[in-house]
């Protein structure tokens, strides 16, 4: 929601909170939900606070620390005079894929026209120093995914990030580029010539504040962003170290699937690529078709019409309070599904199985479903 949206004195504390630098996102959430309400946070006596698990001293002295107070002010400012939309993790707007990571930011700066309803997302990320030979393949596998109007992600660095975004854009699809730093400028310089075209075919986040400079802990930080909003992390160039090794890795730790394009054993930067496919961190990438059956992107959905022809879609109970809870919430994991609709894990899957011969719902990897008709 745009900060005019959020009440000021809301949009503050969320501020002020993620200016505290000794307590990261996840305890930001923890002490969001112990307390039940963000500004909540702010009117408790610091000896109550530090009862909570997690929360020591030296958290609660960097949360009531008058500088943070001051640059949640500055930062508030910025936003006014700019229009930024500020997304805090609990609002809808916030990306769905992203807000199931533990250690997600707990607020999202936004510029641009960034539409999340197409659930068909993808992280293209690798070296600075791509090659020929990568940067083809990258070009071709994103105009022979355009027919899917998949939302391209990257993070709008030199070699394969830039990539990414002019082919995305020249296909007529959606791009995002996920900044290490605030809106106050823009690195690397040079690409300051493609923010307009981005703005208008998708968009920007970042978490860092207007003043935050390119430090290299912050691009390692952005990463988690990158693996987290998509569905897939696709690396296409990386030598045996480096950033996009990083992403992959966390994409793993989220249970995304990463692919990886292979390369000669000889050349510098598909070294990282062969390992993650060697030590089974990827799957191998030799076409875009890989992804596609990889994702189930080539599922043939039972036609509308078929199903239309039928009279009534009788569901039970039980089929009815899972149908209710993914029109609701969208796709959810296997987990969060048997959680939230009180379904015994071992009697969930059958259902689902039934749900899907039946059209209602379809299965995606990760242990996801989503509806894939609705009555």
């Amino acid at each position: 929601m745009k900060w005019n949206v959020l009440k000021n004195e809301k949009l503050l504390a969320i501020l002020r909170l993620q200016k505290s630098k000794a307590i990261g996102d996840i305890l930001a959430k923890k002490l969001i939900v112990a307390v039940g309400d963000v500004e909540q946070i702010f009117r408790e006596k610091p000896s109550k606070l530090q009862k909570i698990h997690g929360i020591g001293s030296f958290a609660i002295q960097h949360l009531f620390d008058k500088e943070n107070t001051k640059l949640a002010e500055q930062e508030l400012a910025f936003l006014e005079q700019n229009n930024y939309e500020a997304i805090y993790f609990l609002d809808d707007a916030y990306p769905q894929n992203l807000h199931q990571c533990i250690d997600s930011p707990i607020l999202l700066f936004k510029d641009g026209n960034i539409n999340l309803q197409n659930n068909k997302i993808l992280s293209i990320v690798g070296t600075r120093n791509m090659s020929t030979y990568g940067k083809d393949f990258c070009e071709q596998m994103i105009e022979e995914l355009a027919v899917y109007n998949p939302i391209i992600v990257s993070g709008f660095a030199y070699g394969v990030d830039i990539c990414a975004h002019k082919a995305a854009m020249k296909n007529g699809l959606q791009t995002i580029a996920v900044l290490a730093h605030g809106f106050e400028q823009i690195y690397p310089k040079v690409h300051k010539k493609y923010m307009r075209q981005v703005m208008e075919n998708g968009g920007f986040y970042t978490e860092f504040g207007f003043e935050e400079n390119p430090l290299r802990e912050n691009f390692l930080k952005r990463n988690r962003i990158v693996a987290g909003i998509s569905e897939a992390t696709i690396i296409i160039e990386s030598a045996e170290k480096g950033g996009s090794l990083v992403t992959a890795d966390i994409a793993n730790s989220y249970d995304r699937e990463v692919f990886a394009l292979p390369g000669r054993t000889t050349d510098l930067y598909s070294k990282g690529c062969n390992n993650l496919i060697k030590n089974n961190q990827a799957v191998l990438l030799t076409s875009s078709s890989d992804i596609v059956k990889m994702l189930n992107w080539d599922i043939v959905s039972t036609p509308q019409k078929a199903i239309q022809q039928e009279l009534f879609i009788t569901l039970t109970d039980q089929e009815q309070i899972i149908y209710n809870h993914l029109k609701t919430h969208g796709k959810q994991l296997l987990d969060e599904i048997s959680l939230d609709c009180n379904i015994p894990m071992y009697q969930l899957s059958s259902i689902l199985l039934q749900m899907e011969l039946k059209g209602i719902t379809k299965p995606l990897p990760g242990k996801m479903f989503e509806l894939q008709f609705l009555l």
